[in-house]
């Protein structure tokens, strides 16, 4: 089903089914979905990215300023819970596609270990701000849709399946189920299985949360993610109740004393726009700027391309649907983010959960970005969905956006290298922006070799370019005397 517009408020052209003002709102019905799929869609990406509200308190907790200061971690949480609710309500009312926004991890981690410690917290937020103004400039002068349209279909199409493979990889690192093997141990592989062999309670919940997903999904049975999910974390507090468990990460499965957690607000606003430039260069500064940029610009640019083309959503030229709207939206959350200091906000490649449970429409943002905003008081409650629970999911919506693969033309290796280069990348650097640079400038150079540079969108040139840049940013900054 494809559609060339996602406004929101757009009459149906057909299909409405009397689903009510709702339906008519958010097209439900014309995109060939319901009500209760949109529900069930939002609360698997909810479920699947809830880790967010552990892991991002924890990232920018633990580092220091220049100063010595640490941010206040139940500070961190509402603050990364708020953020999460709004851009994710905006984004389904606004841009009106299954998509959840929240701190980006990476984007998190540049801003603890790189910002911070050459400038204050507030400096560091203040960055975050300028990176955020920028990108939403880049969107109103139209150069980041553009770029977007530049790609050709076939690397749009092996963004998809390489955002398969990392989310699947996400899955199996988050469980445990695969584990980086320590550099001190002299091994011939990065990363193993389990600790060598698998064991443990938490581990067996993963196994056997993936066999219920895959076999529910085979059976097609509605609601497949979210029933494993849901039975996947009642049996761990069943385990976790009888059994002597050691750990089971971030989140333990245990129904707590007193499910309220009050929200402290103490960060909002507490950022200098412009202090970073008295603590640095201003060349520091640009390009501490333009990392966040990079990042934040071609990881959205593949989740929005990936989710929504695992959702049917493209267009007939393979477009993403209010694709304006949509990247503003992704640029403010940038924004939002430095305001409440909880680290640059961004489009979640878990989206994508939502959209394997049937979600496709904006109406699924609004339930993720709900329990988000109960999140706020809740926090006890809705964070007690242990990772061996929710990443089956991750793993059976990366078998489904991996099938995308037929649609690559391997045997014109002008465009299947680039292809496998941008699916492979992805998960082998645990990174979507680096698997798109891969693709896009192997693209060129091949194109350019072939003496097809003529084929080559200017844009693809341009954004080439700036990921040699990216790539060799090291050097660069060596040569220019930062480092």
């Amino acid at each position: 089903m494809h559609k060339t517009d996602a406004g929101p408020a757009a009459p149906p052209s057909g299909g409405g089914g009397g689903g009510g003002g709702l339906d008519r709102f958010f097209r439900i019905s014309e995109r060939g979905s319901t009500l209760g799929r949109e529900v069930r869609g939002g609360l698997a990406t909810f479920f699947t990215m809830a880790y967010i509200l552990v892991l991002n308190p924890i990232i920018l907790g633990s580092a220091k300023d220049k100063f010595g200061d640490q941010l206040d971690v139940p500070q961190l949480a509402t603050a990364t819970a708020l953020v999460a609710a709004v851009m994710t309500v905006i984004m389904g009312v606004g841009g009106n596609l299954p998509l959840a926004l929240a701190a980006g991890l990476g984007l998190n981690a540049v801003v603890a270990f790189q910002i911070a410690p050459l400038m204050a917290w507030d400096d560091a937020m203040g960055l975050v701000v300028l990176e955020g103004l920028l990108i939403c400039v880049l969107v109103m002068t139209g150069l980041r849709e553009a770029i977007m349209h530049a790609i050709p279909q076939p690397l749009k199409q092996a963004i998809s399946v390489g955002i398969g493979l990392f989310i699947a990889f996400i899955g199996f690192v988050d469980a445990g189920f695969v584990t980086r093997i320590p550099d001190a141990a002299n091994t011939t592989v990065p990363v193993q299985l389990g600790t060598g062999t698998l064991g443990g309670w938490p581990i067996l919940v993963f196994c056997l949360g993936v066999l219920v997903t895959i076999v529910l999904l085979a059976r097609k049975v509605k609601g497949a993610i979210l029933i494993s999910i849901v039975l996947m974390t009642l049996l761990a507090i069943v385990i976790n109740a009888l059994a002597d468990v050691k750990s089971w990460g971030l989140t333990t499965p245990a129904l707590p004393d007193n499910p309220v957690a009050s929200p402290d607000f103490g960060l909002l606003f507490q950022f200098d726009l412009l202090g970073s430039f008295g603590q640095v260069t201003v060349l520091t500064v640009v390009l501490l700027i333009f990392t966040l940029i990079l990042s934040d610009f071609f990881d959205t640019m593949g989740t929005v391309v990936g989710v929504t083309a695992e959702a049917g959503l493209l267009d007939e030229r393979g477009q993403v649907p209010g694709l304006s709207r949509v990247l503003l939206i992704d640029g403010a959350a940038a924004v939002a983010g430095g305001v409440a200091s909880s680290s640059s906000a961004t489009t979640y490649v878990e989206s994508a959960a939502g959209v394997g449970e049937g979600a496709r429409t904006g109406f699924a943002s609004l339930v993720t970005g709900g329990l988000f905003a109960l999140a706020l008081f809740f926090t006890p409650l809705l964070t007690m969905v242990p990772m061996q629970a929710a990443s089956p999911a991750l793993v059976a919506v990366g078998f489904l956006m991996m099938t995308q693969v037929r649609h690559i033309e391997w045997d014109r290796y002008d465009v299947a290298i680039p292809a496998f280069l941008t699916i492979t990348v992805m998960p082998f650097t645990y990174s979507i922006t680096n698997g798109i640079g891969a693709g896009f400038v192997a693209y060129v150079v091949i194109k350019a070799c072939l003496g097809r540079a003529r084929e080559v969108h200017w844009l693809l040139w341009g954004t080439a370019v700036l990921f040699l840049a990216y790539f060799a940013i090291g050097p660069i900054e060596m040569l220019l005397g930062v480092k």
